[in-house]
């Protein structure tokens, strides 16, 4: 019984042993044993969250100014790094998920806490899916202060769990280096993504401020007072202990898969064998590593005709003979071999069923999902490759030299493109029953915009038809939210397009109804002296979804709008806004070319063309 006993007794002292060194090691006093507190140290985390951003070439922080984050503004500025601030906080994120896109690296924003995350909720999911590399930075309640009440103090990780590929709250000064490091890792890492981290305010601080708030100011008396204030004193050093220490910020190895040799020459024989083979590329084939020219090129000696969407506008050019725009559905039918690169069977390519089940499917996708979607319904890959669409088609193209498409092809479906081209044209000629054709005014826009313009995509139903109209010049040259359908992206993705590109002309294509969300920053590009042009087809109603509404449900409560001056609310807002009526017609290129003068000279300009009904996209979807 004695042994038995004893055996108890160490058991139990065991384990008080072993809560005694973990609560040790949660309190931080074994890490204080060896790091010290630098009580008289002016520096703050701010700092530390500038350096590493520093070191990963980080050019811009987007934002919406509040305390709990002033820190962090103070410190990059310092540095050296631009501080952009814009009139909401989904504009910053927006801003910051142009640069990820037009840059290859992350693009970074800085919200404060609460309300201010939440504001960006929207962006961030937009970022998720259109596959952007992004660090947002938040504030929040201090560590000891979350959950019970302080200002503007809610669970924020929660909220973007679901959102981004990895969430952190720092909790000690000296983790800020490290998980900053590994964020930005992870966002560029497989398929690119939002980052979030949470910077609880006494974490971003210099000692002096925050020790002031952790003062006891009527402490208990006796014993629980003794407690407490040891308690709040070693929270406060074990804080900054270690704080100011020597840390790497370099960047970390970033992981992109890539397709297997043996899968690059299963493709190789497939693609040598095909008659009509059809490529199909989404924004993913334009992420880093491979340079677009390289991409570009690879697709030009292979010859085979593509369909290029999201920000693989552009990349064949304006006028390349294997560039196809029109009849996608007809193209796909008649292929004997689709190659998607980093395109998904959603909603754009009908769940799949638009492909031709005869057909050989390669699919090539950084994300497994993504690259099987649907898959087990409507079509089934040939091949699925889950790896870096822009490498594989550059291993593809060099596996294949010597070896071009059949002529007779590509050259079947570009007659096709001519005669849906030329209809367009025709119809661009109609008079509408009020104001100007829409389709007039977007050729005459894509006619005289210079050869290095990007356009920014911001709307429904103008928007949708400039997509057919509208050539962007080069890859990376067209901008949309992408698969997420997001309206209100235009005055983040154009201040982001201009900061990265600023010789550049960016131009703003805005359905009337879309421009509301943004029109404040014209504020913003007046304030940085980042001109750009916005051209605003003015129809007075969401259209896009009125075309439906009305034939189907007999009303068209909730989608009219009015013919509203926005020429002068972008004079009140510091830029230069003309509107263009009927009456303007003949007048019409005159005034874009003024309106181009005027944003080379540093001007934002606004364009509020009144525009009239035309059946150019009746029966397009808006669900």
């Amino acid at each position: 019984m004695e042994s038995c006993g004893a055996t108890v007794l160490g058991f139990l002292a065991s384990i008080g042993l072993a809560g005694l060194v973990f609560a040790a090691h949660k309190l931080g006093l074994v890490y204080q044993l060896f790091h010290k507190t630098e009580t008289k140290s002016p520096r703050h985390g701010g700092e530390s969250v500038a350096e590493v951003l520093r070191a990963h070439g980080v050019k811009f922080v987007f934002t919406l100014v509040g305390g709990h984050i002033s820190p962090i503004l103070v410190a990059c500025e310092k540095m050296g790094i631009r501080i952009v601030d814009t009139r909401h906080e989904a504009t910053a994120v927006f801003a910051a998920d142009a640069v990820a896109r037009l840059s290859g690296t992350v693009g970074v924003a800085a919200v404060t806490a609460g309300p201010g995350l939440t504001n960006t909720v929207t962006a961030v999911k937009n970022a998720q899916m259109a596959e952007s590399p992004l660090l947002l930075l938040g504030g929040a309640a201090g560590t000891l202060l979350q959950g019970r009440g302080a200002l503007q103090d809610i669970d924020q990780m929660s909220l973007f769990k679901p959102l981004c590929k990895f969430c952190a709250s720092i909790r000690t000064i000296r983790e800020i280096v490290p998980t900053v490091r590994k964020a930005l890792a992870i966002a560029q890492s497989g398929t690119p993504g939002p980052v979030f981290i949470e910077f609880p305010i006494d974490t971003l601080y210099p000692y002096h401020l925050v020790c002031k708030e952790f003062a006891v100011k009527n402490p208990p008396k006796g014993l629980m007072g003794k407690i407490v204030a040891w308690y709040l004193n070693n929270h406060l050093m074990n804080l900054f202990a270690g704080a100011w220490e020597n840390r790497d910020v370099s960047p970390l190895p970033v992981q992109i898969p890539q397709a297997t040799d043996d899968q690059v020459q299963k493709c190789i024989e497939l693609v040598s064998r095909a008659k009509k083979p059809v490529i199909v590329l989404g924004s993913q084939a334009t992420l880093p590593p491979s340079p677009t020219d390289d991409i570009r090129k690879a697709l030009e000696d292979l010859g085979i005709p593509c369909f290029l969407g999201g920000m693989c506008r552009g990349m064949l050019g304006k006028d390349s003979p294997i560039h196809i725009r029109q009849n996608r559905q007809g193209a796909l039918k008649d292929a004997d071999l689709v190659l998607l690169a980093g395109t998904v069977c959603d909603f754009r390519l009908g769940y799949g069923r638009t492909l031709n089940r005869r057909s050989k499917i390669i699919a090539v996708n950084r994300d497994k999902t993504q690259l099987l979607k649907n898959s087990d319904i409507f079509w089934k890959p040939t091949l699925a490759i889950q790896g870096d669409a822009g490498s594989f088609l550059v291993r593809l193209s060099k596996g294949l030299k010597g070896h071009r498409c059949p002529e007779e092809w590509p050259q079947s479906l570009k007659a096709g493109d001519t005669t849906k081209e030329n209809a367009n044209r025709a119809k661009a000629d109609e008079k509408t029953e009020h104001h100007l054709n829409p389709l007039k005014v977007l050729h005459r826009v894509d006619e005289l915009m210079a050869e290095d313009s990007i356009i920014v995509a911001d709307g429904g139903d103008f928007v949708g038809s400039a997509a057919y109209i509208m050539r962007p010049r080069g890859p990376m040259r067209w901008l949309d939210p992408g698969a997420f359908g997001t309206l209100g992206v235009g005055g983040g993705f154009a201040l982001g397009a201009k900061l990265c590109r600023p010789e550049s002309e960016v131009w703003i294509v805005y359905g009337d109804g879309s421009l509301g969300y943004s029109a404040a920053e014209i504020d913003t590009f007046t304030r940085h002296k980042t001109p750009v042009i916005a051209v605003v087809g003015n129809d007075a109603c969401w259209s896009q979804i009125s075309r439906e509404q009305v034939p189907m449900l007999g009303s068209n409560v909730a989608c009219g709008l009015a013919f509203t001056d926005y020429h002068i609310v972008a004079n009140g807002y510091g830029g230069k806004g003309y509107l263009v009526g009927r009456e303007d017609e003949d007048r019409l290129s005159d005034i874009i070319r003024q309106a181009q003068k005027e944003c080379r000279e540093g001007k934002a300009t606004l364009l509020n063309v009144l525009i009239g009904k035309t059946n150019f996209r009746e029966g397009s979807i808006s669900v």
